[in-house]
This record gives structure tokens, sequence and C-alpha cells, in this order.
């Protein structure tokens, strides 16, 4: 009996050696071949925003280069919890890939007691793609025309002044948190469903003070309603290069932005990740592509996986910081 099992062994690992050799073989293969059909790029957003806009435009472009369709696909929902889990789930075969941004991947850890994804351990960043600062805002009735005007008036009324956001956990709920901390001033939060809607109220005088991404908040400075006090980026950006920034404004190290990348599902192979790295960076580097992203007030990066990774996890220890300091957390 035993001498028929053993025979049987030398049988099997026969027919099994020649098929893993034959699996080993096809995938180099394989990897060379990507992409052989669609890719999905999520967004965890609803259609018409500026993550939507930039996802088109690069899924366009980076689709012709590689020489098959970008699909991009809107699904938001719950903080953009729905979309990027999605992607977590989904097989790492580089079919499926996230257009992250600051919400879901940096802040969501912070404000969330629990969260259904882990942002550095369920992901693998591709490349940042865009970023953008908020701009500080307040009515122009309020009369104050510098950050440091505002910050005396707020001195001088604690809890007096509003700030509106896009709720609670948001990420421009955590910029002003993060500025109170710093200007060692108190707000009265105002959450909204909205930039829009807290832009609004900021223009009707229901709140006086607004840190609203450049889209939202352009039109309205450009037409004299709002005065923009102050940039949240360490440096000045250049669509409002008139603006200082908070750093150069008397809180040296202020340094707070949103941007957007591109992830893809743990696990997916590196040869496919460094194709798509090269890929996507190669077209946010084409003045083409740079001329459409920047109406959209936000400019072009394209850098390194690594140097993204990198980004990720300072970020989510900033707004660790900033959310546990201020108590914010969202059930």
């Amino acid at each position: 009996m035993r001498a028929r099992w053993r025979q049987m062994g030398f049988v099997l690992l026969g027919l099994v050696l020649p098929f893993g050799l034959a699996c080993a073989s096809l995938s180099p293969a394989r990897a060379d071949e990507y992409p052989s059909r669609a890719i999905r790029l999520i967004v965890p957003f609803a259609a018409g925003g500026a993550a939507d806009a930039v996802a088109r435009l690069l899924a366009k472009r980076v689709g012709e280069k590689l020489g098959q369709t970008i699909v991009v696909e809107n699904r938001g929902g719950a903080g953009a919890i729905i979309g990027t889990e999605a992607v977590k789930s989904a097989a790492p075969d580089g079919y499926t890939l996230l257009l992250g941004q600051s919400g879901p991947i940096s802040i969501n850890p912070a404000v969330y007691a629990r969260l259904s994804y882990d942002p550095v351990k369920d992901f693998v960043p591709i490349t940042m793609t865009s970023a953008y600062p908020y701009i500080m805002v307040v009515n122009a009735s309020l009369g104050v025309k510098t950050l440091q005007e505002f910050v005396a008036l707020a001195k001088s009324r604690p809890r007096g002044l509003n700030y509106g956001t896009t709720g609670v956990g948001g990420a421009n709920h955590l910029i002003t948190e993060l500025f109170d901390q710093k200007a060692g001033i108190e707000l009265t939060h105002i959450p909204y469903r909205g930039t829009s809607l807290a832009v609004a109220d900021l223009i009707a005088g229901q709140v006086q003070v607004v840190f609203s991404d450049p889209v939202s908040a352009l039109p309205h400075v450009n037409a004299g309603t709002l005065i923009a006090l102050a940039v949240t980026s360490k440096d000045r950006s250049p669509v409002v290069p008139a603006v200082p920034t908070i750093a150069e404004s008397g809180y040296p190290g202020f340094d707070a932005i949103g941007w957007h990348g591109i992830l893809a599902p743990a696990g997916t192979p590196p040869e496919i990740v460094a194709k798509l790295n090269a890929e996507f960076v190669n077209a946010l580097h084409e003045p083409e592509i740079r001329k459409l992203i920047e109406p959209q007030a936000i400019q072009a990066v394209g850098n390194s996986g690594d140097a993204f990774a990198a980004f990720i996890q300072h970020d989510i220890a900033l707004w660790k910081q900033v959310a546990s300091q201020a108590h914010v957390e969202v059930k």
C-alpha cells in the first residue's frame, strides 16, 4: 500500500511541477501585456466636482497612452467611504483604481472611530495628481482686510465669530480647528451640507469666515463680495498669487492642503504600479493637461509612488493630532 502511495505521489508531482512552471512562465507575459481590457477609475464623489474633472481628464489621456479605455465610475456617499471601500475590495490586478482625496484617505482615519479600510495597509499609492490650498475668506462687511486683523477681532470676541464648513469632520472643519489652535482663538462651528451653502451664508453674513476650496471662493473674491485673507499652503498659490500664506502672516510652518491622487488595491503587482505611475506622471507633466487642470483652480503634481506614500502618512498624522486636540469624532 505504501509503495502504491509513493508511486501516486511521484505521478502527482510530475503533473504539478510542469503546471507550476507553466504558470510561472505566464506571469511576466501577463504583466507585459497589461492592460488587456478596460480599467475602472472609481471616484468616491458625485459627478461634477474638481475630483471628477481631474479623473476624467486623466482617464482620457492615460487611456490613450495605454491603448485601453479608462472608465470613470462615480460612487459617492458616506463621506467617500463607499467608493473607497469598493476599491479596497477589488482584485489587485490593476483594473480597478481609486481617485483618492485628502478627505477619505487622510482625514477619515482621524475622525471616524471605526473605518472599514486602512488607507496605508489597503492601498498602494501610485501618484498624487493635483493639489490645492484652501482660501480663508471673510465677508467684506466684517471690516478686516488682513489675517492679523481677523485674529485680533476673534480674540476680542471669544466664540463670537462663526465659521462655516462642509460638516463635522470635513477637511475645512479640521483646517479651521488647526488654525484656531495655532492662533489661540475660539470660533463657533456652523456645519453645512456643502461648501456652496457655507459660502452663501458667508455672503449673507450668517457666518463670518470660511476656509473654502478655490473654485467656490474665487468668483466672489473677484466680485469683491468676499475678501481673501490667506491661503493654507506653505507657498503662495499661483491661482491667487497676491494672497499671502498663513505661514508668512505670523504662523510659521502652517501647511494644510487638499489633494487628489491615484491609488490601487494593496497587492497590485509592482510592475503594474510602475507602469501606471509612469503613464499618469507623464500625462500630468504635459502642458496641454496642465492647461486643462489649472482652470479648476488646482495645480497638477505627478510624483513618485514613494513620495506620495510618505506624504499620505504625514497627512494622516497631522489630522489625527488636530482631531484629537479638538475632540472631533464622527460616529
